[in-house]
């Protein structure tokens, strides 16, 4: 009896593995809005890391965090560490490419609660008078992170936090936006 319950039990593991070892290797989440405002205005939102705290998601999980600058306050080079609670967690992103008005991409290294390192890029399309924005996420999954991808949806779980930072990056661009138009 003992023995069959050892085949099942080592059965199942083998059954798991090949099953996490099938997942996709690669993830990409990717959310988008469109805002009232040139583009020359949304992308100061995200090339100028010091304007992300007025938008960022994350930055109202955990009000408290540890945050850090360096480099230039703006483009390539610019880079932001945050030390958080366990909502946050530990990590640093820094542009790694900034084309004026039309794409900001970071390397992402997160340190805790895992290490890892994905890339995060906005790119802007003006639209008449509104601003197509676009918040990719990519990266590469681990065996681990296959495996959590059996029991979480990284483009649900993600995609929640860009749909409501876009949605506050909207509300400040179009505020600025109107700001610009009034004293002018």
């Amino acid at each position: 009896m003992l023995t069959k319950i050892l085949i099942a039990a080592a059965v199942l593991v083998v059954l798991f593995v090949v099953l996490v070892a099938l997942r996709p290797s690669e993830f990409r989440v990717t959310r988008f809005a469109r805002i009232a405002a040139p583009p020359e205005t949304v992308f100061l939102q995200v090339n100028d890391l010091h304007n992300w705290e007025a938008w960022s998601p994350w930055a109202k999980l955990d009000p408290a965090a540890k945050n850090s600058y360096e480099g230039p306050s703006a483009g390539v080079g610019a880079a932001f560490a945050w030390a958080g609670n366990n909502k946050i967690g530990e990590g640093r992103m820094t542009i790694t490419d900034s084309k004026p008005y039309d794409l900001v991409r970071f390397r992402l290294d997160f340190l805790k609660p895992f290490k890892s390192t994905s890339t995060a890029e906005f790119s802007f399309q003006p639209e008449g008078d509104q601003t197509l924005v676009h918040w990719t996420m990519l990266g590469e999954h681990n065996f681990i992170s296959k495996a959590m991808s059996l029991f979480m949806n990284c483009d649900k779980m993600l995609g929640g936090y860009f749909d409501q930072g876009l949605a506050a990056m909207k509300l400040v661009a179009e505020t600025a936006a109107q700001k610009t138009r009034k004293a002018a």
